[in-house]
């Protein structure tokens, strides 16, 4: 039995996360921290909880508990560069929920999140929990980067292609779609029903976040090819969907990219190979992420489709410390805990 601390727990990444904790049934102890929560409770936070989970008080994330197993950040970039070294360095699990690990380079980081990374020496000691594509054996260190929503149902599309036909790509493109939540919960006029209601927009066209991390991934599996992402909003809470239209220098058939795909995810929990194109509604509220690929000639188009804040936060989050710890990867995960809304 593990003791977990969730810094960041107010938010509605945080929402699921507690409840997964608070099914787990490996999990003892839970501690929720969050700053300006401190002192509230949780059902105060989250009513929905009530009758359902015990209450507790949420605790002050300036001075966090060192008796954890693992902890939990999910708190805005630039925040967990306040706790994960003295976490790490205390031999604590970590899993970052956040964007401040998950890149290689800290040059990078500062280009594309304009914050001077604190401690680029654990941006090489961590490991890129891509849950669904990496074995138990794949996690060697206590520091575990959450890959963000998009790259996740981006990544999981594309890498089994990648993998095996990286020499023979000519270029890839995808055009990637999300709910508001992805943005938080914080108030922002252009994200509220009246903006976004019927309506769809492009959004950090050439300039979102996600992409030197998916491009960095892609690279790491052979992929030197040009890659464009484009990121749009959908009038929903939840959700990403992304097509990923890949160009080959071959032709090639439907049933050989099926075996690549059937191979890579015959023993995986929650990526689901469909026949057609996945529906959104097909995931949301789960962990699961949906795929099916469409070929013709030398033309691969992939679309995926994934629940921003479980497949492509808490959920694999969960997913990731329980692989760290070697429990059946689906643990917490399977149990009803997935029916909160975000709202």
């Amino acid at each position: 039995m593990i003791s977990v601390g969730i810094i960041g727990g107010s938010g509605y990444t945080g929402k699921y996360l507690v409840r997964f904790c608070l099914n787990h049934p490996e999990i003892e102890e839970v501690s929720i921290y969050g700053h300006t929560t401190s002192g509230m409770t949780l059902h105060a936070i989250f009513p929905e909880l009530v009758n359902q989970f015990k209450d507790q008080v949420i605790l002050d994330s300036g001075d966090i508990s060192l008796k954890h197993d693992v902890y939990f950040i999910a708190l805005p970039h630039g925040e967990a560069l306040n706790y994960v070294p003295g976490l790490v360095g205390k031999d604590k699990v970590v899993i970052d929920l956040g964007g401040d690990y998950r890149l290689n380079d800290e040059n990078v980081y500062c280009e594309w999140y304009k914050i001077n990374h604190s401690s680029p020496d654990l941006l090489l000691s961590k490991t890129y929990g891509l849950a669904d594509y990496f074995s138990n054996s794949f996690y060697q260190n206590k520091l575990i980067a959450n890959p963000g929503c998009y790259p996740t149902a981006t990544l999981l599309g594309m890498l089994p292609l990648v993998e095996n036909f990286h020499s023979n790509i000519i270029s890839a493109s995808t055009t990637a779609y999300s709910g508001t939540s992805g943005a938080g919960k914080s108030g922002k006029s252009e994200l509220s029903l009246s903006e976004m209601g019927g309506n769809v927009r492009a959004y950090n066209v050439n300039a979102h976040r996600h992409q030197p991390e998916i491009e960095q991934t892609l690279k790491q599996f052979g992929f030197l090819s040009p890659y464009s992402f484009t990121t749009h909003l959908l009038p929903v809470s939840t959700g990403i969907y992304a097509t990923t239209t890949v160009f080959l220098d071959l032709e090639i058939s439907s049933n050989s990219i099926a075996d690549v795909y059937k191979e890579k995810f015959s023993d995986s929990s929650f990526v689901r190979m469909r026949n057609v194109p996945p529906n959104l509604r097909w995931v949301t509220g789960t962990n699961f992420c949906d795929i099916n690929i469409s070929v013709n000639k030398n033309v691969v188009v992939i679309t995926s489709s994934i629940d921003n804040l479980i497949k492509g936060a808490s959920g694999q989050a969960m997913q990731n410390m329980n692989k760290m710890f070697n429990y059946n990867e689906s643990t917490g995960l399977l149990t009803g805990a997935l029916n909160v809304s975000v709202y």
